[in-house]
């Protein structure tokens, strides 16, 4: 348990408590709180239950990794115990963004919230991007034409699925469906859901529960890794699409009503 004697001092500091007072708060002594702090004794496992409980993190997080570079901001909370660890920085403290690749997709769902899989991935670096927490994930199928499939969708973190925007695309993990990109629509208050539209109209709209949204990523930016093919970048294509997308959407407003 190396890291955990840094990581309760580091964690009562960013609250701002004497051990006094985090020693109250856990019911211990304020001598245990030194001991622990100082590496001259560990803690119980109930003392680690109360320890995590406290700071609403999973107990593996508070042992095994290092919160040290980690701010009051850079925790994301969602529910009981989500935590999203610190945005990573470059040397000169620049946002870097985490690559899901496509052979560790599938994989996702098991490691999204473990801080060993997401510390693990591949990074880099676009300096035109907005600030916050941004991810890469990897695109399949021709559901969000003209985004291809092996593209990647660079997407920013979005905390409070209240924040969604009308018409916005987003990348959708969920509970069954495993990550999606999708145009989302809130239909939360009469449905308790979200509305997800493809791009690609031989893809009917389908409702996801809200309660099954792991997480939500709002488009940033795409990366594409093939290059468009002559024909798809024809203006009679392009106006053909805008068309039957039009055509589409007065559909989808009939459903709707």
């Amino acid at each position: 348990m190396g890291k955990i004697s840094k990581n309760i001092r580091h964690l009562r500091k960013l609250k701002d408590l004497t051990q006094e007072q985090f020693a109250d708060e856990i019911d211990v002594t304020r001598s245990r709180i030194g001991s622990y702090e100082e590496g001259r004794s560990e803690p119980s496992i109930s003392t680690l239950i109360s320890i995590a409980t406290y700071f609403n993190l999973p107990v593996d997080v508070l042992i095994k990794s290092d919160l040290t570079a980690a701010t009051d901001a850079s925790f994301i909370e969602i529910g009981n115990q989500r935590v999203l660890f610190p945005i990573a920085v470059d040397g000169e403290n620049e946002d870097l963004i985490e690559i899901i690749p496509v052979k560790a997709s599938a994989g996702y769902l098991r490691g999204y919230s473990d801080p060993e899989y997401i510390e693990h991935l591949d990074k880099i670096k676009l300096p035109f991007l907005p600030t916050g927490k941004h991810r890469a994930f990897p695109i399949k199928g021709d559901s969000m034409l003209p985004v291809k499939s092996g593209a990647y969708i660079v997407a920013k973190f979005i905390e409070d699925i209240r924040d969604i925007r009308d018409g916005r695309t987003y990348i959708v993990v969920t509970l069954n469906d495993g990550i999606v990109y999708k145009r989302i629509f809130d239909k939360i208050e009469e449905h308790q859901c979200l509305l997800l539209v493809s791009d690609n109209k031989k893809y009917d709209p389908y409702y996801v529960p809200a309660n099954e949204v792991l997480e939500l990523w709002e488009f940033t930016c795409s990366i594409n890794t093939q290059e468009y093919d002559e024909h798809e970048l024809k203006l009679s294509s392009i106006l053909t699409m805008f068309n039957d997308l039009g055509v589409e959407l007065k559909e989808l407003k009939k459903r709707l009503n």
